[in-house]
C-alpha cells in the first residue's frame, strides 16, 4: 500500500521526478511546517537539484492536472524534493518513521527507473519504425506524383490524337 501511495505522489516537474513537501510530511507523519523548518535549518544540504520551490504557474498546472483537494490554497508555493533531496531528508529528520519511509521511497524511485530502462528498447524500436514509415510515405508521395504526371501526359496525347483523327493519313493515289 505504501508503494502505491508513494507512486501516486511522484510528479514530473521541470523534467524531474519530484515529491511535494506536504506529501512527504504526511508519509513521515510530521507537519509540513516541521519538515520545511528542518530543511531550512540545514539548507546547505539542499542545493537546487535536490529541492526547489514551485512557481505559481507550476502549482496551477499541477492543480489542474490533479483534480483533488490536496492542493489547497496557501500563502506560499510548496517545495518539491528530487530523489537526492528525499535521500537527504533522512539526515535532517531523525525519526524511525522517516528512515523506514525513506527506504520505501528510494525503492520506489529505483523501480520506476528500472521500469523506464526496460522500455528504452521499445521506444527506440518505435522511433525506428516511425522513421521507416516516414521514408516509405515520402516514396509513396514521390511515386504518386510520377503516376499523376504520366496520366497528364497520356491525356495530352489522347487529346492531340482526337483532334487529328478526322484527317486521313497516307497518300492518295490517282487512278
Amino acid at each position: 500500500m505504501l508503494l502505491e501511495t508513494i507512486q501516486t505522489n511522484i510528479y514530473n516537474i521541470r523534467g524531474t521526478k519530484v515529491m511535494l513537501d506536504s506529501d512527504l510530511a504526511s508519509l513521515y507523519e510530521v507537519e509540513t511546517k516541521v519538515l520545511n523548518q528542518a530543511v531550512k535549518r540545514n539548507i546547505a544540504r539542499f542545493p537546487s537539484d535536490f529541492m526547489f520551490q514551485l512557481s505559481k504557474l507550476e502549482l496551477e498546472k499541477l492543480r489542474s492536472q490533479n483534480v483533488t483537494t490536496k492542493f489547497t490554497m496557501s500563502r506560499t508555493t510548496p517545495f518539491v524534493f528530487t530523489q537526492n533531496g528525499i535521500a537527504m531528508l533522512s539526515s535532517v529528520l531523525r525519526s524511525s518513521i522517516s528512515v523506514q519511509v525513506n527506504i520505501q521511497i528510494m525503492r520506489t524511485f529505483t523501480k520506476m527507473q528500472e521500469f523506464a530502462l526496460g522500455y528504452k528498447d521499445v521506444v527506440q524500436k518505435l522511433q525506428e519504425l516511425e522513421q521507416t514509415i516516414r521514408i516509405d510515405q515520402q516514396q509513396i508521395n514521390y511515386n504518386t506524383d510520377k503516376i499523376d504526371d504520366a496520366f497528364v501526359l497520356l491525356k495530352e496525347i489522347l487529346n492531340d490524337t482526337t483532334k487529328t483523327s478526322n484527317n486521313k493519313i497516307g497518300f492518295k493515289l490517282n487512278k
